[in-house]
């Protein structure tokens, strides 16, 4: 991974997709350093876009609420944007295909929780409508890394597609991604075609989960606490910054704002 300083040719770039938890949120918690940041970034009139794992509840709200454009949540399982007053709603499955693999995810979870001791459901599991969320550091005092890859072996001997995060582990029926649900996202919103417009675009993450997004993305960047995970990314971010969590995103969007 090379220095944030090396990423060059900032002007090109229109718009920052991001990822949410100890991304752009520090120790839990959104902080204004990085509050600011995203404000002034929309400002610019570059794209702000949250790709998170964090659930429809949650996605909701920032749509509607917080400086960005749209956002991906459920780690892919939809995108939602405000427009004129409305919120829009856009799902990789129908509503009556969503209620028959929710129903089927609680005794997964039971399963989870019986074999692995410590872990606990995700406090905001009530507020998701396409996966389940495995809580192995947030709520609960923090378990070994090696725990949350156990509970995505368990996700994964289910028929889910499974994810390890900064703090849960996720598990969903489906084959999208975070990737997946942003080409759609700039595809239909925006007409833009993530691979002709990727020199455009910029990605921040900091976790496993990013990892589709950090193989994709020429302008990928890590903040600085991605190195916990290292070796066991499936792809690496090109650039990363000097300050963890929410300052080395208010970092990074000070260098790409250098140039105006």
């Amino acid at each position: 991974m090379k220095p944030l300083a090396e990423l060059r040719d900032v002007r090109r770039i229109r718009g920052l997709l991001f990822d949410i938890d100890e991304t752009l949120t520090t120790d839990g918690r959104l902080t204004a350093e990085a509050y600011v940041a995203m404000e002034r970034l929309r400002r610019s009139g570059r794209f702000a876009v949250p790709i998170t794992g964090r659930p429809a509840g949650w996605c909701d709200h920032i749509a509607r609420m917080w400086p960005v454009d749209a956002v991906v949540g459920e780690n892919g399982a939809f995108y939602f944007s405000y427009s004129d007053g409305k919120l829009i709603k856009r799902y990789q499955d129908d509503d009556r295909t969503r209620a028959r693999k929710r129903a089927r995810l609680g005794a997964i979870g039971e399963r989870i929780l019986a074999q692995v001791p410590g872990c606990a459901l995700a406090s905001d599991q009530a507020y998701r409508e396409t996966d389940l969320a495995i809580d192995f550091c947030e709520d609960v005092p923090a378990l070994p890394l090696e725990t949350a890859g156990r509970i995505a072996a368990l996700m994964r001997e289910a028929g889910l597609t499974a994810k390890v995060s900064s703090i849960h582990v996720n598990g969903w029926f489906g084959e999208y991604d975070k990737l997946a649900t942003a080409r759609q996202l700039f595809a239909e919103l925006f007409s833009m075609n993530l691979d002709s417009a990727n020199a455009e675009l910029a990605f921040v993450g900091d976790s496993p989960n990013d990892a589709p997004m950090f193989a994709h993305f020429d302008n990928s960047v890590g903040v600085a606490n991605v190195a916990r995970f290292e070796g066991s990314l499936e792809a690496e971010p090109k650039y990363l910054t000097r300050g963890f969590a929410g300052a080395g995103f208010a970092e990074l969007v000070a260098h790409l704002l250098r140039a105006d």
